[in-house]
């Protein structure tokens, strides 16, 4: 038996049509990267087991225009008839990217802007790092930002006065689920120290 694996000298890559050309995504996704994605997975396919919207984790292909095929970290489509064996084809109603250095640029601009376009109602741009959930909501033709959620570090609460503490938002909803409450600290558990 040869016990002897051969590696391949590159790695397959994975990679999105952005604008019509093909950008490799970025290098392997950190422990911190893929576990807040995986906890935003968890709590929505928690939520919507049994109901008609499909929860979609990181992997799955979004094909919006012929110049823009995207593979979002997160995504949630309520109309299956969008759903196909080779991936999504047309806008879900929330896409969420887990923020990286290397896509960072990408995540706030062309890709926010087609998301807009082609009708994603609700978009979310998480930062592990920083621990924040930016929402952008569409107003017809674009998303505009609607809130900075915020992970307070504990070093920072006792000086905030009773007033500013009390005011602290720890929970949100999504605008597509009016009784889906979702907990900062649900997000960002389970992360290595930054």
């Amino acid at each position: 038996m040869n016990t002897n694996l051969a590696c391949p000298d590159e790695e397959f890559q994975r990679s999105e049509l952005v604008g019509g050309k093909l950008v490799a995504m970025s290098p392997r996704p950190t422990f911190n990267h893929n576990r807040v994605a995986e906890n935003i997975d968890f709590i929505f396919r928690t939520y919507l087991k049994g109901k008609k919207c499909t929860p979609f984790g990181d992997g799955y292909d979004l094909f919006l225009t012929d110049e823009d095929h995207f593979i979002p970290d997160f995504m949630v489509v309520c109309d299956r008839d969008k759903i196909k064996n080779d991936g999504v084809h047309g806008a879900p109603d929330l896409v969420v990217e887990v923020l990286s250095p290397s896509t960072v640029k990408r995540d706030r601009t062309r890709k926010k802007d087609v998301y807009g376009l082609c009708g994603v109602r609700e978009y979310w741009l998480v930062d592990p790092a920083g621990k924040t959930v930016e929402v952008y909501r569409n107003t017809g033709a674009e998303l505009v930002l609607h809130e900075v959620y915020a992970v307070y570090p504990d070093w920072m609460l006792p000086r905030l006065t009773e007033s500013e503490r009390a005011a602290v938002v720890t929970h949100f909803k999504c605008s597509l689920f009016d009784d889906l409450d979702i907990a900062l600290d649900d997000i960002f558990s389970g992360l290595l120290p930054s």
